[in-house]
């Protein structure tokens, strides 16, 4: 079957505004749209950018939005896209060329969080130990691969007036740490969590829970870290 793809193209070097390019490409049902994106690359343009790097769904290098939905190429079979599809870089985030985005900013505001185990306990001699509840209370937050979909799909992050708000992958990321029985950093991570950027920045839309590649309930996360606060300032 053969397939249209309408990528966004731009290089800020040389183009005055970004435009779209029209390329077809033969491929199975079972092919990825990565599949078509090399072919491309590999015999029709080799001047399309893009990152990508396992091409399992596990490094989160090739987020991109497809059909105005941010995901992976890499998990989206040609089988579940129209004769056309439309492939655009991650909003929110400046474009350095066509499909690649500048994350800077959004691996910026990860860092913020501290996100690392913080103890003042001595290590042990072997490990620090957790029980199977206390790993399973984790579980999915550290499925997280920092892909950057649900940041870009976020409208919060999208609106020019809040875009300084902290994200979702940041507060993914700290809710790792916030319930790991082996950390003891919460008074360190408030200032950042607890403010208008930080985790009350969310407004509980739920867009970074319907396109995260990994399944993780994000904005369910997110409400735990505000209960978590709250139940501090109370003294509970």
């Amino acid at each position: 079957m053969a397939i249209r793809l309408k990528v966004f193209r731009f290089d800020p070097e040389k183009d005055e505004e970004p435009y779209y390019k029209v390329y077809a490409v033969n491929a199975g049902p079972t092919d990825r749209l990565l599949d078509c994106l090399n072919r491309i690359r590999w015999e029709q343009d080799s001047t399309l950018a893009f990152r990508m790097s396992c091409g399992h769904g596990v490094c989160g290098s090739d987020g991109m939005r497809i059909d105005g939905i941010c995901g992976l190429p890499c998990q989206r079979l040609v089988g579940s896209l129209g004769p056309e599809a439309l492939i655009e870089p991650l909003p929110v985030f400046r474009v350095i060329k066509d499909l690649i985005v500048d994350l800077t900013p959004f691996f910026e505001r990860y860092r913020s969080i501290k996100p690392y185990l913080i103890s003042a306990s001595p290590p042990p001699d072997d490990e620090r130990r957790q029980s199977p509840d206390e790993v399973r209370l984790l579980e999915s937050a550290v499925r997280c691969i920092l892909c950057a979909c649900c940041t870009a799909s976020c409208p919060v992050n999208q609106n020019p007036e809040t875009a300084d708000y902290v994200g979702p992958a940041a507060l993914v990321r700290a809710f790792r740490y916030l319930f790991d029985s082996r950390d003891q950093g919460f008074v360190e991570r408030v200032p950042v969590l607890d403010r208008k950027q930080g985790a009350w920045g969310c407004q509980t839309l739920w867009k970074c829970t319907e396109v995260c590649p990994k399944q993780i309930p994000v904005t369910k996360s997110i409400g735990q870290i505000k209960r978590r606060i709250h139940e501090a300032k109370k003294g509970t």
